[in-house]
């Protein structure tokens, strides 16, 4: 049998040889339906996980644009991956068919990227995630540090965070993808030129795209230094916080707390 295969056949993908007035009845059978049942809630899992790592983000932003009138996310995409590439990806992992052992051994099931408007705020924005109490972090690759031979930079980390279900909390692996304008559109563009040529990328594309690569790097390096000349180094408080309550009704609260402090 082929490595995976067992995988594969559990899910059924492969044909059951079986008579078709006895094939509800066959052992094989019905462990695939309980299987996908297994999967089908374990995706379920996931896209919780992806929702509770968004709301996350989306209270950073907020946090940020309040008390700094500045935003370091540009915007955010996230997946989970389909069943049929779970399965692919079992097979090549030889991953069992079971839900523990596909948690334990797939950590990319989930996924959220964070575009970034520069790199300073790629770290910024992983400390801000990863200190949090209910993160756990499993894994943390910093390409942007050391990029990939072929140019790509990102930061990669695999976090753990609690979905609360009626059953109660379970663990849940979600990989962060963390970069710069600059590195996601170089990145977007070798994955599409990657499988243009089936990972087989031509000598004179694949020198382009690492020409391509160093010029994203320096037009981020460029631009971190053209805002930090505007706004100052990071770290620093260059602006107040965004006012939530106009003047009109701050004089009013003022008068009342004032009328209180005379009675």
């Amino acid at each position: 049998m082929e490595p995976g295969s067992e995988a594969v056949r559990c899910l059924g993908v492969t044909t059951i040889n079986v008579p078709s007035d006895g094939l509800m009845e066959h052992p094989e059978f019905e462990r695939a339906r309980q299987l996908r049942r297994d999967v089908s809630r374990l995706m379920m899992e996931y896209r919780f996980a992806v929702d509770e790592v968004l709301t996350k983000v989306t209270i950073l932003r907020e946090e940020f644009v309040h008390l700094h009138c500045y935003n370091p996310i540009e915007h955010v995409t996230s997946r989970v991956k389909s069943p049929t590439s779970l399965v692919e990806k079992m097979a090549r992992k030889r991953v069992a068919p079971d839900p523990e052992a596909i948690r334990a051994n797939i950590h990319d099931i989930a996924g959220v990227r964070i575009t970034c408007s520069f790199i300073q705020d790629t770290y910024q924005v992983l400390e801000a995630l990863v200190s949090q109490d209910d993160v756990r972090v499993i894994n943390v690759k910093d390409y942007i540090a050391t990029p990939k031979p072929n140019g790509y930079k990102s930061i990669h980390a695999i976090i753990e965070i609690p979905v609360f279900l009626s059953t109660g909390a379970v663990q849940v692996p979600v990989e962060l993808q963390i970069r710069t304008i600059a590195m996601d559109f170089w990145a977007s563009l070798e994955h599409k030129i990657f499988y243009k040529y089936d990972g087989e990328v031509p000598d004179h594309l694949a020198e382009s795209l690492s020409d391509a690569a160093m010029m994203a790097e320096r037009l981020d390096i460029q631009m971190e230094e053209l805002h930090n000349e505007v706004h100052g180094a990071p770290g620093r408080e260059a602006d107040s916080p965004r006012e939530s309550i106009d003047d009109a009704a701050l004089a009013q609260l003022w008068r009342q707390l004032n009328a209180g402090v005379q009675e």
